[in-house]
């Protein structure tokens, strides 16, 4: 791909993903193994992975700023997400590339089955206050005054959390796409502390991942790839943050979701039928 078509297409995922705190990498992905159907999927994941800690970590400033982060839960998250991540990123180099594409074909097709009948809740609908047995209660006042209370099971959090970490680095998604929905379902997260939690926790989700791929030279490979998209998901970031509480978001939810059953398809016949074209 050209510069300018990386840089606009880094732009298009900053903004989606941050949108819905998911990194993007959901997006990416489908999108570099239609176009780079030679490549490995270890290259895939590493260059995706990269991306997602730049878009992540943009993203992260900006919730920042409004003061939507749970920056207590992130971290308790992050006790199991990081190893995760790291055994997820090893995982990679043994998984066939038309294996990878059916793994992940199938996943999206789960996803958008999910998200499109059971969208993200909205933040008043979370009225159970109730304390678990290693639970956590939470009271976080954004920057226009807001103020969220909710609760959650630590254990189930953490558990959780683990497996965000390994299917996000083994597929290079990021994660949000999976943990966003399960926070705001699972551990009663707010919809717009649930997206900005995500995508701080994706920060240093994807760097680890991204420094095992480093380390091992995959990512070498694709650099060029990784800094143009680099230049667009940080400026697109910003712009998904500054609109996140200006879209309604089942709307965005069930929309990425048709688009993510249409991906998967593509995927899957093109690996079926014997190649990606």
């Amino acid at each position: 791909m050209s510069i300018a078509a990386l840089i606009i297409l880094g732009v298009l995922v900053g903004t989606f993903g941050t949108l819905i705190g998911a990194g993007g990498g959901f997006i990416l992905v489908p999108i570099m193994l239609l176009l780079y159907p030679d490549r490995s999927a270890e290259l895939i994941t590493s260059i995706s992975l990269a991306v997602v800690c730049l878009n992540a970590a943009s993203g992260s400033i900006a919730y920042g700023f409004k003061k939507r982060i749970d920056y207590k839960s992130a971290l308790l998250f992050a006790l199991t997400t990081l190893p995760g991540s790291v055994i997820g990123a090893y995982v990679t180099r043994f998984i066939p590339r038309d294996v990878f594409n059916i793994m992940f074909g199938v996943l999206l097709l789960i996803l958008s089955a999910v998200l499109i009948w059971k969208p993200l809740r909205k933040p008043e609908e979370h009225h159970d206050q109730k304390q678990y047995r290693f639970g956590m209660k939470r009271t976080i006042t954004d920057s226009n005054g807001t103020q969220y209370t909710y609760s959650y099971n630590l254990l189930t959090a953490l558990v959780l959390s683990f497996f965000v970490g390994v299917a996000s680095s083994m597929l290079g998604i990021g994660g949000g796409i999976i943990h966003v929905p399960a926070m705001v379902n699972l551990l009663n997260f707010p919809v717009h502390l649930a997206t900005a939690t995500s995508h701080f926790l994706l920060t240093w989700m994807a760097l680890a991942g991204s420094v095992v791929h480093l380390m091992e030279g995959t990512l070498q490979e694709g650099l060029r790839e990784v800094a143009f998209l680099g230049i667009g998901v940080i400026a697109g970031a910003q712009a998904g943050a500054a609109l996140s509480h200006k879209v309604k978001d089942a709307t965005i939810v069930r929309s990425l979701a048709v688009a993510l059953g249409v991906v998967a398809l593509r995927i899957l016949w093109g690996t079926i039928s014997g190649g990606t074209h």
